[in-house]
């Protein structure tokens, strides 16, 4: 079982940091966007913040019931 916890952790710190990379990668694309597509560009920076938001709480929450 304490591999797979482990395992588990794993997969849920690499979601994150792909999603955390997703975010920097939107904010350029947002940065860059001409006035045309600038909405999409925010929208689509939003969307990754949330994707991120929802990793680290998974994240967070293995860790405190590992805690537990």
């Amino acid at each position: 079982m304490f591999l797979s916890d482990r395992s588990t952790r794993a997969h849920a710190l690499e979601a994150w940091r792909d999603a955390a990379r997703l975010v920097s990668t939107r904010w350029e694309v947002f940065r860059e966007a001409d006035a045309e597509s600038r909405s999409w560009a925010f929208a689509s920076y939003v969307t990754a913040l949330d994707a991120e938001e929802a990793a680290a709480a998974e994240m967070a929450g293995l860790l405190s019931r590992k805690a537990a």
